[in-house]
């Protein structure tokens, strides 16, 4: 317990599925938790949990992560009412479900979508948080995707963009270690977890969920679908002090699936 005791957390797409683990985990380690989602509804009823269960605390705080005075804002709210940022989540992911997505098929405006939230968005707060950072240090930790390590067949724009996240999270992680800042960025690789948009991906072309998640869960060597608290406790080492030494790496969490 306490393991993020007087750390202060923003984590973006906290409204659901792996930010909002994400969000319950760490404030249960002590950490006060900034949920940070356009979604304000699912937002505020993640930060009353959290403050009802009494461990940690948590505010909510609406964040488009495409929009750059929002990051401001929020980096601002941070420092000035908690004192410090110290942890950022990169959760905020679009997928797109319901239209294909192969070479042939991609079109420019679902292209345009998906990369300006999970590349472009992903490097606002990367940037924002590394400016907040680089005088007392912290951790940034970046949600990929084992997609961005594999051929995305069905899934063009978002693997491009998750692999986007991989080598972008390697270039902040050397950046501030050149710099001497003292902020570390590590990458978490995803594989397929039971959340909306982990669903949204396994639904067959009928919307056979229950069909989907078989099919998915017999080409996982470990045979089972993951959960998000599989990612949120590979985010709580790399957010806690435990990781100190640890910089620039990309950790799958996928039940074996990049191994084949």
């Amino acid at each position: 317990m306490n393991r993020l005791q007087g750390k202060v957390a923003v984590i973006s797409g906290a409204a659901s599925g792996i930010g909002r683990q994400c969000a319950l985990r760490f404030a249960e380690q002590g950490a006060t938790v900034v949920i940070a989602d356009r979604d304000a509804a699912n937002g505020e009823v993640v930060s009353s949990e959290i403050n009802a269960a009494g461990n940690g605390r948590a505010v909510f705080q609406q964040l488009d992560v495409t929009v750059a005075e929002q990051w401001t804002a929020l980096a601002e709210r941070c420092v000035g009412d908690f004192g410090s940022f110290d942890v950022l989540v990169n959760g905020a992911g679009l997928f797109l479900s319901g239209i294909e997505h192969t070479p042939e098929s991609e079109t420019l405006d679902a292209w345009h979508s998906i990369q300006a939230v999970n590349i472009e968005g992903l490097m606002l707060g990367c940037k924002t948080a590394i400016a907040a950072m680089r005088e007392s240090g912290g951790s940034i930790i970046n949600i990929s995707s084992v997609a961005g390590l594999k051929a995305s067949i069905f899934a063009t724009a978002y693997g491009l963009s998750k692999g986007a996240v991989r080598q972008y999270t390697k270039s902040v992680a050397a950046h501030c270690a050149r710099k001497g800042y003292g902020v570390r960025c590590n990458s978490i690789h995803p594989g397929i977890i039971n959340t909306p948009m982990g669903r949204d991906a396994m639904s067959t072309a009928s919307g056979d969920l229950d069909v989907g998640m078989e099919r998915y869960r017999k080409a996982i060597p470990l045979r089972a679908i993951g959960e998000p608290d599989d990612i949120a406790w590979a985010a709580l080492y790399l957010a806690s002090d435990e990781s100190r030494y640890v910089t620039g790496l990309e950790m799958v969490v996928d039940g074996g699936v990049a191994t084949l």
